[in-house]
């Protein structure tokens, strides 16, 4: 099980929203590198990195401070997304040293392009799917689409992707506990790794994580939990290793 801290990027900060609103954040930080080098210390694997403003504006707004991170933390792999939507944005991430990129609104609104970037950059790509009762939502949560969440995933990964990951928009940063059901549901339906997102709180939700890894939950995104400390990332870190 991969715990993957979240670091969403605000404005230059380092926040967190409730359910995706921009009008409803908090500032945890004003300096996302050393939030980075925090999660570094106390064991993460791995970095999960949004960036908020790009999201809604559709292109990258936070890409200095992206490429900051992954110049001060160079052997700590780094995921990206928010506001990736073009070949050349792919290419000035990994170019700055980040490991994968994780396509979300494009995936959905224009499918075709997950085929195309798959072939481009080989083992770089993740789709990101926000969904809230099945169906997947673009543009910063803001629309709810047709597009049925496991038909969707399953083809992404006929098209090559590394990993699907799946956050239940109801309960992203409410502190409610993750929906461990609908994300096994989403792995059992693919082959490829699905990362677990939205809603992990304490403990509790580690070990229920770590119980359905079997059915392909490859890991999980911690955000708010940590931030709050609610959750001890060491602790965390130690408990999953420990089973390994």
């Amino acid at each position: 099980m991969l715990l993957i801290p979240a670091i969403d990027l605000k404005d230059g900060k380092c926040v967190r929203l409730r359910q995706g609103r921009m009008e409803d954040s908090t500032v945890f930080s004003d300096d996302p590198v050393a939030m980075a080098r925090r999660w570094f210390e106390a064991g993460a694997r791995r970095l999960h990195l949004v960036d908020l403003n790009g999201a809604f504006a559709g292109k990258p707004q936070n890409a200095e401070v992206i490429r900051h991170i992954a110049d001060a933390l160079p052997d700590l792999p780094i995921q990206v997304g928010g506001g990736i939507r073009s070949e050349e944005t792919i290419e000035t991430y990994l170019d700055a040293g980040v490991q994968y990129v994780i396509i979300g609104t494009k995936a959905v609104q224009e499918p075709h392009f997950i085929a195309d970037v798959c072939m481009t950059f080989p083992g770089h790509i993740m789709v990101g799917l926000d969904a809230k009762d099945g169906k997947v939502a673009i543009d910063g949560w803001s629309k709810l689409s047709k597009h049925n969440v496991v038909d969707l995933a399953q083809r992404f990964e006929r098209d090559g992707v590394e990993a699907i990951i799946y956050t239940d928009i109801g309960r992203d940063g409410m502190m409610q506990g993750v929906n461990v059901e609908a994300t096994v549901r989403l792995a059992q339906a693919v082959s490829i790794p699905v990362i677990a997102s939205g809603g992990v709180t304490d403990m509790n939700d580690i070990r229920a994580l770590c119980a359905v890894e079997s059915e392909g939950v490859a890991g999980s995104i911690l955000g708010r939990a940590l931030y709050e400390g609610t959750l001890d990332l060491a602790e965390a870190q130690a408990y999953v290793d420990s089973r390994s």
